[in-house]
């Protein structure tokens, strides 16, 4: 599967921003579609996950962004998205989406097969 990230720009802190994660080919069903993210010097971290199981549909939050960012999506229309509310400076990265078709849950980038190219979100103070 393909993807493609957007929405991603720059935001003052406590401001909202959403970002979409469009995925050419197949559904996403049995898919689990997760966004990380990376700032300059780090590695890539774990954001959120979403996956769906028949018509049951699981979530999973780093602990650094629950409470602030809700992920989303539609797997027959293949898109995921990413709300972030109250942005603070350190949400500061290139966030990516990624996919794999084993709908494992899962926080490692390296369990995820297909990936986007990120999309930059700057949060100012």
């Amino acid at each position: 599967v393909q993807l493609q990230a957007s929405g991603g720009g720059l935001v003052q802190a406590g401001g909202p921003l959403r970002l979409s994660c469009a995925a050419s080919g197949r559904t996403f069903n049995s898919y689990v579609v997760g966004w990380f993210r990376q700032a300059p010097g780090s590695e890539r971290e774990f954001v959120a996950t979403i996956r769906w199981s028949g018509l049951i549909m699981y979530v999973d939050y780093s602990d650094s962004v629950k409470g602030r960012f809700t992920i989303s999506g539609d797997s027959a229309k293949r898109t995921v998205y990413l709300q972030m509310n109250s942005l603070k400076s350190e949400d500061t990265a290139v966030y990516y989406c990624a996919a794999d078709s084993r709908g494992r849950r899962t926080r490692a980038p390296s369990d995820f097969a297909s990936w986007g190219k990120g999309t930059q979100v700057t949060v100012s103070s």
